[in-house]
């Protein structure tokens, strides 16, 4: 019996509350270094976060369009440029003077005049608003709007570059927008309406511009933009590396596994005040200009999927840390595991013993092998399935959690299935006794 009992202490699977002993305990330095790669990962993540967005969106100007795009049929981005055109062409076209002008040969008498031309030139000006909001709602401008955010976005480039010209410049401490070519589709649909008198009205320069947002800080921004930049794209692959290597060099991996899944529930968090934050420091900027009523969905749309990828990581992180105390070895995870575990696998075993071919057993022998690589190929599967296209949505991230849990599931049903014989071959007597 003693040596059973050596026997079972010498091949039973350590636990979290066995004395660690000198010839057990890793290297400091091990220790250490998966402590720093901890640390390191949960303080670039966020910063990381925001660098891919930029890259994903404002450095792609097929992403960026992508983004922007669904902003043309927002009732108040297409208010607030057609409020700016309309304005900008009524300041340049006095009707009421010009219809003072055309009648006072006609009509002498100066209250029938004023009462003639009021209702008229309220007609024009009405009829100049309907056309503006008519166009600013019709496919011509959605292309408009493409070309416009195209080149938005390349002057974007150029404005962190330092270039100042193009659609989007800064002029002084002012980002401001062009709609030029807007204007002039207009006057040209009011033309052809009739209404010709405003074919050859100039627009000051002023009045074809809208400003987006007063950027004092700019100048600081492009700083840190030519800093930051060459860096930014392999920022996030380099925190998921060194998530990785703090669980390759931890000891205990359950524990470390649930300190990882905290570290990246609780910098969703974080992302998710940022957001907050952002959104109104952006919104304040906007406000008093022709932009401010449309900062909000602006700001929501541009950061959409950053927003999506805030919501994924959090549940990424909360599945992470509830699959580390899984196969962590305290009294509930391992009784968790251990009855998920024989449940499935006695399931394998029924199923292989009503078959009663052995085409299941034999399949689950060679799962029962493989099993260990085969569990870290499912989580990869999963993770491809997730990040596929890089349209990360909390549906995508169900789906695959789903098919993640489902081949899991499948892999210990098929590893009971194996094993379902090995006990009665070990024990047959007949085994020994045959000729």
């Amino acid at each position: 019996m003693s040596n059973d009992a050596a026997a079972t202490r010498e091949f039973r699977e350590p636990t979290e509350d066995d004395p660690v002993t000198t010839a057990d305990r890793p290297s400091r330095g091990r220790s250490i270094a998966a402590v720093i790669c901890l640390v390191l990962a949960g303080v670039l993540m966020t910063p990381a976060a925001v660098a891919y967005w930029g890259q994903r969106t404002l450095n792609d100007a097929e992403r960026y369009v992508e983004t922007v795009g669904p902003l043309v049929e927002s009732p108040e981005v297409q208010d607030v440029i057609a409020t700016r055109v309309t304005a900008a062409i009524q300041q340049q076209v006095d009707v009421e003077a010009i219809l003072t002008t055309v009648f006072a040969g006609v009509i002498d008498d100066a209250p029938r005049l004023e009462r003639l031309v009021a209702p008229l030139a309220a007609a024009i000006n009405s009829l100049v608003e309907r056309e503006v909001r008519a166009f600013i709602a019709s496919d011509e401008f959605a292309d408009i709007w493409v070309r416009v955010n195209t080149r938005a976005q390349q002057t974007l480039q150029r404005l962190l570059n330092g270039d100042d010209t193009g659609a989007v410049s800064l002029q002084s401490d002012e980002v401001v927008l062009d709609v030029d070519e807007v204007i002039e589709r207009v006057k040209e649909r009011l033309v052809a309406r009739g209404l010709t008198i405003v074919e050859n009205v100039p627009i000051p320069e002023t009045d074809r511009q809208i400003v987006l947002m007063e950027a004092p800080q700019l100048r600081q921004v492009r700083t840190i933009y030519a800093f930051s930049n060459p860096v930014a794209q392999w920022l996030l692959p380099v925190v998921g590396v060194l998530f990785l290597a703090a669980l390759v060099l931890a000891r205990r991996r359950p524990r470390m596994a649930v300190w990882i899944g905290a570290v990246v529930a609780a910098n969703a968090l974080l992302l998710a005040l940022v957001l907050s934050i952002g959104e109104q420091l952006f919104i304040n900027a906007l406000a008093g200009t022709d932009f401010g009523p449309a900062s909000r969905i602006f700001f929501d749309t541009l950061l959409s999927y950053l927003e999506r990828g805030q919501q994924v990581v959090l549940w990424i992180g909360l599945v992470i840390v509830l699959a580390g105390w899984f196969a962590s070895s305290n009294r509930y995870g391992t009784a968790a595991r251990t009855t998920t575990g024989r449940s499935l696998e006695n399931l394998g075993a029924g199923l292989a013993a009503g078959v009663g071919d052995g085409t299941v057993g034999g399949a689950g022998r060679w799962v029962a092998a493989n099993v260990a690589w085969m569990r870290v190929a499912v989580v990869v599967l999963g993770g491809v399935v997730l990040l596929w296209g890089n349209e990360v949505t909390m549906s995508r991230f169900w789906w695959s959690l789903a098919l993640v849990i489902g081949l899991l599931v499948v892999l210990q049903v098929l590893v009971g299935a194996g094993r379902s014989r090995e006990p009665t071959a070990s024990l047959d007597p007949g085994s020994a006794t045959a000729p």
